[in-house]
């Protein structure tokens, strides 16, 4: 069985199967393991998360935690409770030629290429380029929400330093957008979310792809990109403060336990605080060389359970952006089939458009079919998130991308 525990409850022998943060905040790449080295405990006491997930059938058992179906239906009410007002169906305004998601994708992961290029060569970062590229991803954005949010999570390996970048911009344009921010302070969350990783063009690649665990002086030096990015973007004569500010701060969290300068509250900016969730999502439903991606669902309900992390009420305007169940998300209904998400209903979003594609109750493949479950006429019911590698599905994607993009 799994069961949430205090870190300060962990103890050698049991069997360790998450952490309960991102990975990009502590150097473990591996878990699921039992814990036998004691440096290995104090490593993780001393990493700054509060909290992980433990194996009682595979290692000692303590008083007290949250079962995983426990902490699964916590989740989903308190986000159900925080998100209980209808979706607003507001006709997306028109912008007159607006380019493919497709092609602001490619041309955006250029752009950015082009500058960790620059910055690894010791030359000064040149911006130029970067505002009409966030001007054709606000456009994207506001015309249809999902289709660029849904392709820049679909990144190799290789290109990911680059397309996280991209993504983090999307996220943070759409998540201004909920918040209803003025237009000018939305182009500068854009641009912030461009650029906000800038610093890990200083790190050496064999330590930025690495595939294993990371060395404790591997992972400080991971830990001064936000420092390293600003010290970019001030030499390239970047004069936003939005801009400065995400970079320098994405990755402060709001009990203080962040870094580079451990800010707690509302002492972290708006903005960066916007910042540190669409990087942590992206982050975490991207496939990396030493990780899993996360399944879309999946990583909003871990993130939810990291107290002390992010704003809680910017991360619920955040899940109100994505959705409860956001595009991609493996879901099961009650008629025992399986289905994912292609778009979030236009009432609620507890009833999103998805596709069927699998019976659980044959353990076979079923014709593909779109199902409205905000229809009046639609008598089946979401039940739940389902695990992909639990079902040993492989390339869910491809039922979901061709919908987006071709809408």
């Amino acid at each position: 069985m799994l069961k949430r525990i205090s870190v300060d409850h962990l103890r050698l022998g049991m069997h360790l199967h998450e952490l309960c943060g991102s990975w990009m905040d502590h150097p473990f790449w591996r878990t699921k393991f039992v814990l036998r080295d004691p440096a290995d405990l104090a490593r993780i006491r001393d990493s700054g998360i509060s909290e992980v997930w433990i194996n009682t059938r595979k290692g000692l058992d303590v008083e007290g935690g949250v079962t995983q179906e426990q902490a699964a239906l916590e989740v989903e009410r308190e986000l159900v409770v925080a998100l209980q007002a209808p979706a607003e169906a507001a006709e997306p305004p028109a912008h007159a030629d607006v380019p493919s998601a497709t092609t602001i994708c490619n041309l955006a992961r250029d752009k950015v290429q082009s500058l960790f290029t620059e910055a690894r060569m010791g030359k000064a970062i040149d911006v130029d380029g970067c505002a009409p590229l966030v001007e054709a991803i606000i456009g994207s954005v506001e015309s249809d929400p999902g289709a660029l949010l849904s392709l820049v999570r679909l990144k190799s390996k290789d290109e990911y330093t680059y397309l996280h970048s991209v993504a983090v911009c999307t996220l943070m344009v759409a998540l201004a957008r909920t918040l209803k921010l003025p237009d000018a302070e939305v182009r500068k969350l854009g641009l912030a979310g461009m650029l906000h990783d800038m610093g890990k063009a200083r790190i050496p690649l064999a330590v930025l792809n690495k595939p294993g665990r990371l060395t404790d002086g591997e992972f400080a030096l991971m830990r001064r990109h936000p420092q390293w990015g600003h010290d970019l973007l001030v030499e390239g004569q970047v004069d936003c403060p939005v801009t400065l500010d995400v970079c320098l701060h994405h990755h402060e969290k709001t009990d203080g336990s962040g870094y580079p300068s451990a800010l707690s509250g509302t002492r972290i900016s708006l903005h960066a605080r916007m910042g540190a969730i669409c990087d942590v999502y992206d982050a975490v439903t991207s496939a990396r060389a030493y990780k899993q991606a996360w399944d879309p669902g999946e990583a909003i309900r871990q993130m939810a359970q990291w107290k002390g992390h992010f704003d809680p009420v910017l991360f619920q305007a955040f899940v109100k952006t994505v959705g409860i169940y956001p595009v991609g998300t493996l879901i099961k209904l009650q008629s025992g089939r399986l289905a994912v998400v292609i778009e979030q209903g236009s009432k609620s979003l507890l009833t999103p458009r998805v596709k069927v594609f699998f019976s659980t109750k044959s353990m076979l493949p079923i014709t593909p079919e779109l199902v409205d479950l905000g229809h009046p006429a639609c008598q089946d019911k979401l039940l739940g998130v389902e695990a992909p590698e639990a079902w040993n599905f492989k390339n869910l994607e491809s039922l979901w991308i061709d919908e987006v993009l071709a809408r």
